[in-house]
């Protein structure tokens, strides 16, 4: 039905948000329902502000099939080095920087894996971080 990639470049807060946009107007260009795309919107900018704050660059894979929506992303950055640790809420490795432009809550990976209906996260320190999150249409 559709697949497409966005590239995310970490650091630059001017231009987050543009990827988790253009994803929300294409599914509602498919007809995907709303509460699909409300979910999609929130996984893909939590997503796509992680990059921005803690890694180089990223690559955002959305591919919509009948039933679901899937949204990858791939980042080469720091890593994290203790993945049930930085799933817990509230726990947050921001710097000052990022906690004054109002980011940096400790919700990113949670709120990633409430809004999906399967998530999973790998990551390796000094290589990245990967994310394959699935939700499913009706």
């Amino acid at each position: 039905m559709y697949s497409g990639n966005f590239n995310i470049e970490g650091g630059n807060f001017n231009s987050a948000g543009i990827v988790s946009t253009n994803i929300k107007s294409i599914l509602k260009k498919l007809g995907i329902p709303g509460d699909i795309v409300r979910k999609a919107a929130i996984v893909s900018y939590e997503a796509e502000i992680n990059v921005v704050s803690y890694a180089k660059k990223a690559v955002v894979t959305l591919t919509v099939d009948p039933g679901v929506v899937r949204i990858e992303v791939i980042d080469e950055g720091q890593g994290i080095p203790n993945i049930d640790l930085a799933m817990q809420e509230g726990y947050s490795t921001a710097d000052q920087r990022i906690r004054e432009m109002g980011f940096g809550a400790g919700m990113g990976l949670c709120n990633i894996k409430n809004y999906s209906d399967v998530f999973h996260i790998t990551s390796e320190v000094g290589k990245g971080t990967h994310l394959r999150m699935m939700i499913k249409t009706p």
